[in-house]
């Protein structure tokens, strides 16, 4: 026995997503375009149409739907006063049922040939049948081929008087300027974050379902401007989490690290707490998240603390209500200062992210100098955030401190002591050091400590020499001495290479000219360089006293002088033929050219 059962339409047949069942169909409920909607609609209602229209912006924005609306307006034959249609007539009615006669639409994607404008062209001379206008929608019509847009030049230069050509696209630059010139351009807007949440919010109410402002905020940066790109992820988080969306859930499913993590390493670099910083990274990493992310991330949450600091910069702020004020509270806590090299760190490691082999080193090395930005004996804040970390662990042993002697007696003569030469250079003693070698005696002196450069660790920041202090009388002379240490080449050479360090980012070009060069002793106080040509030698003679400042503070001699020579151009040997390297041969060894007749030679 045969037994028919009735069809049973589930869920899933009747579903429709929410970019289509909430699609506007009004001027007025557009979303985010509202000085061009208006502009539209007073031309429908002063009768002032154009022949063609070109609707360009990003995607999801309401090109298409609008270019729907007004050919809807435009052929309504009872329009209201504001120029809206009236939905009840003959012709909204078989637009809304689609199968209006008077409104074509065109993938110019997918018919971009001559063929598909010539028959479009067909089309154009079949007056309307019910209504005023005829109606031409071309979509992505950058799509069409160059002999597609020449085939199309014509028509849409003097079309019929009841036809309207609305173009539309999303790359407005590779439309041809003929076309332009033909049209009137209308630009649409990315939808702001506000606006965007705002019409989740609505859409959440209409179908029931409870939405987090944190969570469609979310869902409103993720879809980047775009409407439709928003309505989708929103379908897609219903679906994760049941009709309840909030903060976590969309988190988890977007996977969007939370901005919890990057308050509390925000707090953590206030704190100086540098061991943590790396475990909270390391946190994150466990996680599943990537390290370029992450500073990403970061880089943007220091950006909105700072915005946050002024009442003026607060609608910069593009966070829900509920976050402002946890914004604006650890905004409180944060020095300007602090956050302007916070995000000079970020984004220098962004860019050196992409290129390095470790990037989590990378990472963490920018986490290590921002935990130590608000330290006030960092050494080196002059020279700005790129070249500030410090040790995390004590560089020197206790056991290397020497005890000082005793006090000398105030007769006792003041001797300078005689730099020592090493197999390697040796880097300037920090100050404790320092002052132990500036007290003599008459019967008892102190040695000078050695430091091997492995103790150092890392020489990433080095400290400035401190100038030694007169500890026999107890006094501070009135004038520094003279410093007239003779040069060494070891230690030209080091402090060359620390100057170029110190250059900041922006002087790339000298320092890339520094590491090639090398300098040169030809006195006790005097060295040169070798510039390539003269223009080198110029953007060197501009940082001349720089350099020498330096040096004579670094080599302990103030009467250090630099010279910069141009390198001899050195000749270039010509290439010759055989031929033209035979006659050259002859000419200085006449007897060749008879050895070769003689023989009956050939020269090759």
């Amino acid at each position: 026995m045969l037994i028919l059962h009735k069809k049973n339409h589930s869920d899933m047949d009747e579903f429709i997503v929410s970019a289509r069942k909430y699609r506007p169909a009004t001027f007025d409920s557009v979303v985010g375009q509202r000085a061009l909607t208006t502009t539209l609609k007073n031309s429908i209602k002063n009768g002032k149409l154009a022949h063609a229209y070109l609707f360009c912006g990003p995607r999801g924005v309401g090109k298409t739907t609008c270019a729907r609306i007004f050919a809807k307006a435009i052929n309504c034959l009872n329009p209201k006063e504001d120029g809206e249609a009236c939905g009840e007539c003959e012709s909204c009615q078989a637009f809304n049922e689609q199968r209006s006669m008077n409104i074509h639409e065109l993938d110019a994607a997918s018919n971009n040939s001559v063929d598909d404008i010539r028959e479009l062209c067909k089309q154009v001379m079949i007056p309307p049948q019910i209504g005023r206008y005829k109606v031409f929608i071309i979509d992505e019509v950058h799509m069409l081929s160059a002999s597609a847009f020449n085939a199309f030049l014509k028509t849409l230069e003097e079309p019929p008087s009841y036809v309207v050509f609305i173009l539309a696209t999303t790359e407005k630059h590779k439309i041809l300027p003929t076309i332009l010139s033909r049209c009137q351009v209308y630009d649409f807007a990315r939808m702001t974050i506000q606006s965007t949440v705002d019409h989740l919010a609505y859409v959440a109410q209409k179908e029931g379902y409870t939405a987090d402002p944190d969570a469609l905020n979310l869902i409103a940066q993720k879809a980047d401007g775009g409407m439709r790109d928003a309505l989708s992820i929103f379908d897609q988080m219903v679906s994760f989490a049941g009709g309840n969306l909030t903060y976590e859930s969309v988190c988890k499913n977007l996977n969007v690290l939370s901005s919890d993590y990057y308050f509390r390493l925000t707090d953590l670099f206030l704190e100086n707490k540098v061991e943590d910083c790396l475990l909270l990274f390391n946190e994150v990493l466990q996680k599943g998240f990537d390290g370029g992310n992450f500073i990403d991330g970061l880089a943007k949450h220091l950006r909105d603390l700072l915005v946050s600091r002024d009442p003026q910069t607060i609608p910069l702020l593009e966070v829900s209500e509920q976050a402002h004020e946890r914004y604006r509270e650890q905004a409180k806590r944060c020095q300007p200062k602090f956050l302007f090299r916070a995000i000079k760190l970020c984004n220098d490691c962004n860019q050196a992210y992409r290129t390095s082999r470790n990037k989590r080193l990378q990472v963490e090395i920018c986490l290590i100098q921002a935990a130590q930005l608000t330290e006030d004996d960092t050494p080196g804040a002059g020279l700005g955030p790129a070249t500030i970390l410090k040790p995390i662990f004590q560089q020197l042993n206790n056991s290397t401190e020497t005890t000082p002697s005793a006090p000398a007696t105030p007769q006792a003569p003041q001797q300078k002591p005689q730099p020592t030469t090493s197999s390697a250079p040796v880097p300037p003693l920090p100050a404790q050091h320092m002052s132990l070698t500036a007290s003599r005696s008459s019967k008892q002196q102190v040695p000078l400590p050695t430091i091997k450069l492995s103790q150092l660790g890392p020489l990433i920041n080095m400290p400035k020499p401190v100038a030694t202090t007169q500890e026999t009388t107890g006094q501070v002379p009135d004038e520094k001495p003279k410093e007239t240490l003779p040069l060494n080449e070891d230690e030209l050479i080091l402090s060359w290479q620390i100057f170029a360090n110190r250059l900041p980012r922006e002087q790339t070009a000298i320092v890339q000219r520094m590491r090639e060069m090398r300098p040169h002793k030809t006195g006790d106080s005097t060295f040169y360089v070798e510039a390539n040509n003269q223009q080198v030698a110029a953007m060197f003679q501009e940082i001349k006293p720089d350099i020498e400042k330096f040096f004579r503070s670094q080599l302990h001699n103030d009467d250090i002088t630099m010279e910069i020579r141009i390198a001899p151009i050195q000749k270039v040997q010509a290439n010759f033929s055989k031929p033209e390297l035979y006659k050259r041969f002859v000419k200085e060894f006449p007897q060749l050219e008879k050895l070769t007749k003689a023989f009956d030679l050939e020269f090759e």
